[in-house]
């Protein structure tokens, strides 16, 4: 134990430190102007108390000394682990769904809302997972499609009356075009430089959003898009059939589970074609996979543009549940939060995206009591996790190692 502290003290303090100088600017600095030190000591002792135990746990874990206790738990998940084995996997995802369906029906508004927020964001993490997670390039500027598609559904609606059915399709057309066009001429670049381009094209088109006025309306959005309907049996005056609107939030969860379900067949089916192991030979090793006979560039724009499909879908549905839709929905921090969803739940893994999608809307309205401290919360518990499971939280089972991450 001795040893392994020794180790790691020096950043140990360090890391009191850094949080010490990181809190007093949001503790200590007052809206009158006025300065205090000893609330912001307070916190920081209580944390440093807290971080102080966990370092002991895990010292004392790293020395064996809390074998007889680590031991029969090792144990149990094991034998959780081996029973899980035995169950088919058909029933597990029977039971996921049947929980999925009769969810609205044992919840209240406020779960229902955060229950959609996952969905759109598991339709997103998928979207996303095939150009980082299967075909390996960094894209820090998807939101831009999810943007395409609601404003598609928005423009649509608002001018030309099309109902959200009709929308759909349409609209997670014009996003993978958008991908194309894209894609096109930035997809020859790689690493860094293929991360800053999208970045850039990400940006233009939400400053596309905010100032073409006489299309999107700016920054004030377009208003009054109607919610998606369908038409339902009436036999009020006869047998007739009248539109109804789902404008009720369950109505909208069934709606976004309908696009998650689809999306996660979708992904899935892609990942274990033909198409996606030539996505996995390129993320492992372009110049290898296009020495074996692989377009890695058509593959690459394939990749681009199921992705930005995804996120039209994702788009045309946002729009419709929030009936409204602005440029503001659409920055980057949008990008780097669904790019975290993939990196913490594990790239190329499907269940580890929706867990990490899960994650990261979920962690925060849990941690929505601590007000001040709530991101402070969050950023912890997503450096713990990354911590012990920097794989991800269900690593993907066919993943290698990048050429150039040998080299370095």
């Amino acid at each position: 134990m001795i040893q392994e502290f020794k180790k790691i003290w020096k950043p140990y303090l360090i890391g009191l430190l850094w949080l010490l100088g990181l809190l007093w600017p949001l503790l200590g600095i007052h809206p009158d102007g006025t300065l205090s030190f000893a609330r912001t000591f307070t916190v920081w002792l209580y944390i440093a108390t807290g971080i102080s135990i966990c370092a002991v746990i895990y010292l004392l874990n790293k020395s064996d000394a809390l074998g007889p206790v680590t031991a029969p738990i090792g144990n149990a998940r094991k034998a959780l682990g081996a029973f899980g084995k035995t169950v088919p996997t058909w029933v597990w995802l029977l039971a996921l769904l049947v929980v999925a369906l009769i969810y609205p029906q044992v919840t209240n508004r406020y779960a229902q809302d955060v229950a959609v927020n996952v969905l759109i964001y598991i339709c997103l993490g998928l979207g996303l997972n095939i150009v980082v997670g299967l075909a390996g390039m960094l894209d820090l500027g998807y939101i831009a499609f999810y943007g395409v598609g609601a404003y598609s559904y928005a423009l649509l609606n608002t001018h030309f009356g099309i109902s959200f059915w009709a929308t759909l399709p349409i609209a997670a057309l014009l996003a993978c075009i958008a991908g194309c066009i894209i894609g096109y001429p930035t997809l020859r670049m790689r690493g860094d430089y293929l991360a800053i381009v999208t970045l850039g094209f990400g940006e233009i088109v939400r400053i596309i959003l905010n100032n073409w006025m006489s299309v999107t309306n700016g920054p004030n959005g377009i208003l009054g898009v109607k919610a998606p309907s369908i038409f339902w049996p009436s036999f009020a005056e006869g047998f007739s059939f009248e539109l109804l609107y789902l404008k009720k939030l369950h109505y909208l969860y069934y709606i976004a589970l309908g696009l998650a379900i689809i999306t996660i067949i979708s992904v899935r089916n892609l990942n274990y074609s033909r198409i996606g192991r030539a996505w996995e030979s390129i993320r492992e090793d372009e110049t290898a996979a296009e020495l074996m006979g692989v377009n890695t560039f058509l593959l690459k724009l394939l990749a681009y543009a199921m992705g930005a499909l995804f996120a039209g879908l994702a788009g045309a549905f946002f729009c419709a549940r929030m009936r409204f839709v602005s440029p503001e929905s659409f920055t980057f921090l949008e990008s780097a939060m669904v790019l975290s969803m993939v990196v913490l739940g594990g790239m190329g893994s499907i269940p580890g995206i929706m867990l990490g999608a899960a994650a990261l809307i979920v962690l925060p309205e849990v941690f929505r009591e601590f007000e001040t401290y709530r991101m402070l919360a969050f950023g912890l518990a997503m450096i713990v996790m990354m911590l012990f499971r920097p794989a991800g939280l269900i690593p993907a089972k066919r993943v290698g190692t990048r050429s150039e991450e040998k080299e370095g």
